[in-house]
């Protein structure tokens, strides 16, 4: 009698196949769905009217819209590109220094990402009040001339968002980084200093490279919060004084809620999706290049 072999079994696309679907479902379709509403004038209750890509090139016509944008680069910087400076030296001196208690400051220093966004918020908005923590604290050392509403200053208001987004971020940049220097072998630094090298030689060489990957996923991460971020402002600025902290999340809910122009607020979502996509594709090949 013929033994009959063994079954084959499912193909790899019928494995992935429920998955897909799930994906597709929640994030493909809204997608599709935003990309096709963004080429309609449309209030969200009457007759929806094509105008092609009339959305798309208010962006780049739209003052207020483009510096949105631009604001979302700024807080860039605040949300990831200092952090990760910060979280480098940091990781390194509480790595090398072996610091008692690291245990709980790590705890510490990761907290700030377990507490919710509008808490921090709120938190925050009363630290920067006319009559809040900070300014008391400079009237305390007599630097009354510094004080002001900083929330509330054209100047000062967007940079005051963005350090609220670094004390946020250097924590769980700092956490990854340590990870990272925690499994660079000893005998690395051993043979830095027969050679004479110092600290910030063994910073440059050995620390900065062989982090490259956590620092990378860092950066990738705290550039998408930095570019989506929506109840930070809300709650603290609403996008004010005027439109000086205005972002592109803030404006897809102030045109689609506000002003009844849900069109316009697809294109700028659909914008705001192909810019953070952009930048983490260029984070991730600059550092498979690098490494």
């Amino acid at each position: 009698m013929r033994r009959a072999g063994p079954s084959a079994g499912p193909t790899p696309y019928l494995l992935i196949l429920p998955a897909f679907l799930v994906y597709g479902a929640f994030l493909l379709f809204p997608l599709a769905r935003s990309v096709h509403l963004s080429l309609f004038d449309w209030d969200g209750l009457t007759l929806a009217t094509f105008v092609g890509f009339d959305n798309y090139i208010d962006i780049a016509t739209d003052e207020r819209l483009r510096a949105a944008f631009g604001h979302a680069l700024v807080l860039v910087f605040f949300f990831a590109i200092l952090p990760v400076c910060i979280g480098l030296a940091l990781a390194a001196v509480l790595t090398r220094a072996r610091v008692r208690g690291l245990p709980l400051f790590r705890t510490i220093v990761f907290l700030p990402q377990v507490i919710a966004m509008v808490v921090v918020a709120i938190a925050w908005r009363q630290i920067y009040a006319p009559d809040g923590v900070l300014n008391t604290a400079l009237r305390a050392v007599g630097l009354d001339a510094l004080t002001r509403a900083w929330l509330g200053d054209y100047t000062f208001s967007l940079p005051a968002v963005g350090l609220i987004g670094t004390w946020v971020s250097t924590g769980l940049v700092t956490v990854l980084l340590m990870a990272g220097m925690a499994r660079i072998p000893a005998e690395l630094f051993e043979s830095a200093r027969l050679d004479g090298a110092g600290a910030v030689r063994e910073f440059f060489s050995i620390i900065v490279p062989a982090v490259r990957p956590e620092a990378t996923v860092a950066l990738t991460l705290t550039v998408v919060a930095s570019l989506k971020t929506f109840d930070l402002i809300y709650v603290t600025t609403g996008g004010g004084p005027g439109s000086s902290t205005t972002v592109p999340s803030y404006e897809v809910y102030r045109r689609a809620f506000e002003l009844g122009e849900v069109g316009s607020a697809a294109a700028v979502g659909v914008t705001l999706t192909a810019v953070i996509f952009a930048l983490s594709v260029v984070i991730n090949r600059r550092a498979e290049r690098g490494a």
